[in-house]
């Protein structure tokens, strides 16, 4: 590998693993406190299942990125696509902050929803592109799924 195309690999999934860690700083003291008491769905997994499953999607999204990146900045599909990219990671970073911050299960139900749109339409983006980009990101989405079901139940629930 290029050295040029390791230092994207690296600045694309350390910008996706940011994301993660900006809302981590919101979950982690609301897990012992106000998460706890939640009434939570049967399906509902515990709650140290989370931290490692989102650490493995943000780093496929961040390949994901770098795939598309070293098609060439100058290209307008490959700017749109990292646009859309942007747009779905800052929706993810969003929900943590809205769900364990603001503790608003009702508003990170509607951000979720925006950010499955948006992680869809950047696999659409990023499949004319780079194919195994797309596929990058089919387990972020089917766990946003996940993750909406949870998120809708929990805000029913309680």
């Amino acid at each position: 590998m290029q050295s040029g195309n390791a230092i994207k690999l690296v600045i694309a999934i350390g910008i996706s693993e940011l994301a993660g860690i900006v809302g981590s700083v919101f979950t982690v003291s609301a897990i012992p406190v106000w998460y706890a008491d939640l009434v939570k769905p049967a399906f509902n997994p515990p709650a140290w299942v989370f931290g490692p499953v989102w650490t493995v999607l943000y780093a496929l999204m961040g390949i994901a990125a770098f795939l598309v990146w070293k098609k060439g900045w100058t290209q307008k599909n490959v700017k749109v696509a990292l646009g859309v990219f942007g747009a779905q990671l800052t929706l993810n970073a969003a929900w943590s902050i809205l769900f364990f911050g603001l503790r608003n299960p009702g508003f990170a139900f509607a951000d979720i929803t925006v950010l499955w749109l948006l992680i869809a339409a950047t696999i659409v983006a990023f499949y004319r592109i780079s194919r195994p980009a797309a596929y990058l990101l089919v387990p972020y989405i089917l766990w946003v799924s996940f993750a909406a079901y949870l998120n809708y139940a929990i805000w029913i629930l309680n």
